[in-house]
């Protein structure tokens, strides 16, 4: 069974991949609250309902970002200490989850995907199968810019701020969360078929507060600290 995690947002999203069956859940962590009280126990719940313990693990697919600084990285914690105990490990990006949701959704084609940056930013990158361009940050002002007049989906929590950029009214999902988690278990069928990576680095979009603040200490961070914040 491949577990499939998402703790990028305030929703969490989990997946379990069996031979012929998906077990899924989403749970509303809110603002203000963390991931790490919530994350484990959830998955423990998945696991119960699917009839499993923790040694039907075959590996684990985890979502590296962006998102929230923390959040973000209590998933890609959370799997790299799965991965201890021997499991193979796959990232993906906010972007690729996104992009499977629109398409199991039975929206298909170029769709650029809009997730919020905070700080009057969007983080963008045009999806169809795979990326057809690097993701960037781009300041909400000249997001039609970029977009200009083509298609464009973004989560619903940022939908009315990006809008308000923009000419042409988004593509719309019925069920977001639904289609999330589709997406989230198709990655756990269809990573495992990739190389697997170790260690998992977080994917940022920005610099962190502790960087901007203190820059003299962002030298003394890890290498691969440094690479995925420049990503």
């Amino acid at each position: 069974m491949i577990l499939g995690i998402d703790t990028t947002t305030e929703r969490l999203h989990l997946a379990l991949a069996g031979a012929g069956r998906d077990w899924t859940r989403a749970v509303e962590v809110g603002v203000g609250r963390s991931h790490s009280g919530t994350l484990l126990p959830a998955v423990e719940e998945l696991l119960v309902s699917a009839g499993a313990a923790p040694a039907d693990l075959t590996g684990v697919v985890a979502c590296v970002g962006p998102g929230g600084f923390t959040s973000l990285r209590i998933g890609v914690a959370t799997a790299e200490g799965l991965a201890l105990t021997g499991l193979p490990t796959w990232g993906f990006s906010a972007f690729e989850l996104r992009s499977r949701a629109l398409r199991s959704a039975g929206l298909k084609g170029p769709v650029w995907i809009l997730l919020d940056g905070q700080r009057q930013e969007t983080f963008v990158q045009l999806w169809d199968e795979a990326p057809r361009t690097p993701a960037l940050k781009v300041p909400l002002a000249e997001i039609a810019a970029k977009v200009g007049g083509a298609a464009w989906w973004t989560p619903a929590g940022f939908r009315e701020k990006a809008a308000a950029h923009l000419p042409q009214a988004p593509l719309a999902l019925a069920d977001e969360a639904g289609a999330t988690l589709a997406g989230l278990a198709a990655l756990c069928h269809d990573l495992p078929g990739r190389p697997s990576e170790a260690p998992l680095v977080p994917f940022y979009l920005r610099e962190t507060d502790a960087e901007v603040n203190f820059p003299e200490a962002s030298a003394h961070l890890p290498e691969a600290l440094r690479r995925g914040i420049a990503r």
